[in-house]
């Protein structure tokens, strides 16, 4: 027999994991890693760093992955140092204070749903604005001790990771996540299992994994369907976010409303108030409708609980930016729910659309959403205004003005974003009670104490800070990327602390107006190269993949950058993401803000500057309406001057250029012999002191509470009493009106005012005889006057006049109003019938009107 050469069946490898055990005296820290409370505790952080600042940094800063990599016997020679254990032992005392404090009961609960959360860049289930809201509140709610839950995803390559070529193309890369070496933790049952959530899509199951992210004292529930149970099409539902084409949007959708709905029942969470943050959510109040019908609800009755406890946040100004489906898709996943609901498929998908018998209208998510919460929100004073006329025509009969759709302004959460440097100073000279206390300015005023050498001192120390992060960050990734090593060395030379820094950073859309800076180049060189007063403009920020126009600012800007006279003054900082982030809201001088009005909801980088002693510089648009004040700031005009918007950015980009050249740069570069300028340090303070009190994450929450969650709390609880019994009454009462309505009619009237005119000063009687049909004083009358030289989308509510009722003889019921005219003019005017009941919390929840001739 011949002997073969080589024999070697296939090896079986299976997967191994080992643990990197740690001694007894430091197992506190596992607890401590696994908990997001380091990321706003800078106490944590400096702790895990100077347990290897070396290899804290090559970890990215990730704490779970830090004690991973940390040899035995580092952490044997650790726990003999007796400085660093009682850091340890502190560190976790403070932590374990803080945690086992009670939720406050005397708060409504909440379950929070939001597609992504940016909790820090360890993690990365985040992309933007969105997510950065989301994360902060999270923060917050710990920090304020609500009881409150979160759902979200598990992506398994998050967002893209940002680099440019040589030519200044964006390159998006998608790195999958280790699960295993982030502070997250699977969710285990009680035999120590992974919890798993069968979500239905079609006629088929998906089945996802749940982890969850324990922020602070609030728990973030994240579902992963990447796993063998689900197939090849499902399981990359969980891969990206806002990855992927329509049907998989529908998937992700899906998943977050209906499968966050069930995730919460499989862990026996139930909440008072569920929060849908964005239109990606809604389909959880689906899911919440057919368990209350499945407990023996009818539609209608369901319904009412579902609206009185559920909240709509909307940050997208324009109707575009809401994600619509085609009915064909919309039906191969959700056409079995009108038979659970016991409705049709047209009354079903007639919910997501704002003319409901339009056949052609898609679906959308942002619709179905206002038609299934009591409440609906923007997160600015101004971006409630434009929802209030976005969503206008839902609630026909009512004008813009009218509609219950209301604002909470976006904050940010002060511990996240406040530089160490200035959490000390305020740590020193504010009151003790601050942290409970943000949102009263008087304690903020206490910035005026402190001596403008110490706030100089501290700005020149976040500068450097800046400084360094940029040439530790992306010395090497330049060299890789552009080429000249020359050029490299030159533009790290040329940063400058002492130089006047202007950072514009965020999403490159192109209502951003990134551009605008450059519309007249030769104006902007003699700026940034005055030898005497020079300036730094830093640009960082991502374009979606899918977004030409946007990655085609990126490249312009590059470009731009690249040119001689501007190389080492204007610079592009790639991958934009938290740490950037905080370095570059704290490092700057100027913060600017450039969107098209009035396209920016809220934006709350300017409001993380503030906080930092960075003066904004923006239009007046989203928060910046409400926060501008007078000497802590410039603002370019609210109002547009042209229609044409290549003229209005003409306009904006010149009042920019004459801003800096003659007030900013001057009044910063105007220093005295101590070398700092005191009127900037006046405008700085001012900033602090009057600004920043107002746009914490803390007053956010706050605001949520009394404008929103208590009221809509309160009332569910009077819907759900004695088993739902004043629920199944106004859902009686609403069947009834609707089923007579359209057999109302008027009797006789009295409308002499109305006909033949009147004059001012003149008192004129108006009555109206309205047979109800038995309904028993369900209606109400009331007279609505329009300026007459208002039309289309610029018509103004002049007044509205209600009438009383002051008799009725069985059916019949007379109403009168008394007028007297106050101002001369043209007015268009009719008299508006609706359903009324003391128990609806508003007339768009039951959004019936007949206007009377």
């Amino acid at each position: 027999m011949k002997i073969k050469a080589d024999y070697a069946n296939a090896p079986q490898w299976k997967s191994m994991t080992i643990k990197s055990r740690l001694p007894e005296e430091m197992k506190c820290l596992d607890e401590l890693a696994h908990n997001m409370w380091w990321a706003w505790n800078y106490e944590a952080r400096n702790l895990f760093k100077s347990l290897d600042e070396k290899l804290y940094e090559e970890v990215g800063h990730n704490p779970v992955l830090l004690l991973e990599r940390l040899s035995y016997d580092r952490k044997m020679a650790l726990v003999k140092d007796k400085v660093v254990m009682k850091n340890i032992n502190k560190v976790y005392t403070d932590f374990r204070t803080y945690m086992d404090v009670e939720p406050d009961k005397k708060r409504p609960s909440v379950a929070y749903f939001s597609m992504e959360y940016g909790l820090n860049q360890v993690l990365k289930i985040y992309s933007g604005g969105l997510g950065m809201l989301a994360g902060d509140y999270l923060k917050e709610a710990s920090d304020s001790n609500v009881d409150m839950c979160a759902v979200g995803f598990l992506y398994r390559y998050g967002y893209f990771t940002q680099s440019l070529s040589m030519d200044g193309q964006q390159i998006a890369k998608y790195e999958a996540q280790n699960f295993s070496s982030l502070p997250i933790e699977r969710q285990l049952d009680e035999n120590g299992n992974p919890v798993v959530v069968d979500v239905p899509y079609l006629n088929y199951l998906v089945h996802a994994y749940i982890w969850r992210v324990n922020v602070g004292r609030i728990k973030l529930y994240l579902l992963d369907t990447d796993n063998e149970m689900n197939s090849e099409f499902d399981r990359p539902i969980t891969h990206s976010l806002y990855g992927g084409d329509w049907e998989n949007r529908l998937k992700q959708e899906i998943l977050l409303g209906i499968g966050g709905i069930l995730t919460l029942k499989k862990l026996g969470i139930t909440k008072q108030i569920y929060h849908c943050n964005e239109g990606h959510a809604a389909l959880c109040n689906l899911q919440r409708l057919c368990d209350y019908i499945d407990g023996g609800l009818s539609f209608n009755q369901a319904m009412e609980l579902v609206r009185a406890s559920s909240l709509y946040t909307v940050h997208t100004p324009v109707p575009a930016g809401h994600d619509y489906f085609d009915e064909p898709l919309f039906g191969k996943y959700m056409g079995g729910y009108p038979a659970r609901l016991g409705i049709t498929w047209d009354e079903f998908i007639g919910m997501g659309r704002q003319n409901p018998e339009d056949h052609n209208e898609r679906f959308c998510m942002s619709i179905f959403a206002c038609n299934t919460c009591q409440e609906v929100n923007g997160v600015s004073k101004l971006h409630g205004w434009v929802s209030q006329k976005m969503f206008a025509s839902i609630w026909n009969g009512y004008y813009p003005e009218e509609n219950h759709v209301g604002y909470v302004t976006n904050g940010v959460h002060f511990p996240t974003w406040t530089a160490t440097e200035w959490r000390k100073l305020y740590d020193k000279y504010f009151a003790p009670n601050f942290m409970k206390d943000q949102s009263n300015e008087e304690i903020w005023h206490a910035i005026y104490d402190v001596s403008d050498e110490e706030i100089w001192k501290t700005r020149m120390a976040l500068k450097e800070k800046l400084i360094k992060h940029i040439r530790e960050k992306f010395t090497e990734s330049w060299l890789k990327n552009q080429g000249d090593p020359s050029k490299v060395v030159s533009i790290m030379e040329r940063i400058n602390p002492n130089a006047l820094m202007i950072g514009f950073c965020r999403r490159f859309a192109t209502y951003k107006r990134a551009h605008l800076l450059f519309t007249d180049l030769d104006r902007l060189s003699k700026i940034v190269n005055d030898p005497e007063h020079p300036v730094l403009f830093f640009f960082s920020g991502k374009a979606h993949p899918a977004d030409g126009a946007g990655q085609g600012l990126i490249k312009k800007i590059f470009e731009i950058s690249q040119r001689p006279e501007f190389l080492g003054k204007i610079i592009f900082l790639e991958d934009y993401d938290m740490q950037l982030a905080r370095r570059l809201v704290s490092g700057v001088d100027i913060w600017m803000n450039t969107p098209t009005r009035p396209l920016e909801a809220s934006g709350t980088s300017g409001e993380k500057a503030e906080m930092n002693g960075v003066v904004n510089l923006s239009v007046l648009d989203g928060w910046w309406v409400e926060g501008y004040r007078e000497n802590a700031g410039w603002a370019l005009p609210q109002k547009r001057t042209y229609q044409n918007q290549e003229y209005q950015d003409q306009l904006d980009a010149a009042t920019i250029y004459s801003l800096l050249e003659n007030d900013i740069i001057p009044m910063y570069y105007k220093k005295n012999k101590k070398g700092y300028s005191e009127n900037w340090i006046k405008v700085v303070k001012n900033s602090i002191a009057t600004i920043a009190p107002h746009y914490t994450m803390k007053r956010q929450l706050d605001d949520y509470y009394t404008k929103f969650y208590t009221k809509e709390a309160k009332r569910f609880e009077k819907l759900a009493a004695k088993d739902y019994q004043l629920a199944k009454e106004i859902a009686l009462w609403k069947e009834t009106v609707a089923e007579r309505w359209d057999g109302i009619h008027v009797v006789s009237k009295q409308t002499g005012l109305l006909e033949k005119g009147g004059e001012t000063g003149v008192k004129y009687k108006m009555q109206y005889v309205i047979d109800e049909q038995g309904l028993d004083d369900a209606v109400g009358l009331e007279l609505v006057t329009l300026k007459n030289e208002q039309s289309g989308d610029e018509r103004e509510i002049f007044s509205i006049h209600p009438f009383e009722v002051v008799a009725h003889d069985g059916n019949n019921y007379t109403f009168e109003a008394v007028i007297e005219p106050d101002e001369a003019g043209a007015f268009r005017t009719c008299v508006r019938m609706y359903p009324k009941n003391k128990n609806l919390p508003h007339r768009q929840d039951f959004c019936y009107v007949k206007w009377l001739e």
